[in-house]
């Protein structure tokens, strides 16, 4: 089967499966639909035949979908309300005077937000880069935030 006629036979329905995933999210599922046949086309190769055609291409589709969960959870982990100060406090104060405040915590909280600020790694690998656990990153993190905060009250910033 030519792959023009593979996709209009397959496509609604990976489609329809991508949005079940996705929770309706019709861009996300167009998005996935189009990279599943584009992945389905240059693995061509690995279709052995020992499962219909649809099945290989959902387990596709599904792995993508997972993929970009996990792209989406590693942005989320990076986004501005990680970084340790309120949006409303940052509108107020400048950047280099949070950054002399970061610079004040003590190790291991200041080596953590400094981390957390400025790369996109997960808790998984800061907390690898420490030896300890992704918990122990969550927590020594937040315990982080919340001397940041204390230190830019004391300094009447907020």
């Amino acid at each position: 089967m030519r792959q023009e006629e593979q996709y209009k036979e397959y496509a609604d329905r990976v489609y329809k499966y991508l949005m079940s995933l996705s929770g309706g999210n019709d861009s996300l599922s167009e998005e996935l639909t189009q990279e599943t046949f584009f992945r389905a086309i240059t693995h061509a190769e690995s279709f052995d035949g020992n499962v219909k055609m649809t099945t290989w291409l959902c387990a596709i589709a599904k792995n993508l979908y997972i993929s970009h969960l996990r792209k989406e959870k590693r942005r989320a982990d990076s986004e501005p309300e990680d970084i340790p100060v309120d949006t409303d406090i940052s509108g107020r104060m400048e950047q280099r005077d949070i950054y002399k405040a970061v610079h004040r915590l003590p190790e291991p909280y200041r080596e953590i937000v400094l981390l957390k600020i400025h790369t996109d790694m997960s808790f998984a690998e800061i907390g690898e880069i420490f030896g300890k656990s992704e918990t122990w990153a969550r927590v020594t993190f937040f315990r982080g935030k919340e001397r940041l905060r204390e230190i830019l009250k004391g300094e009447d910033i907020l």
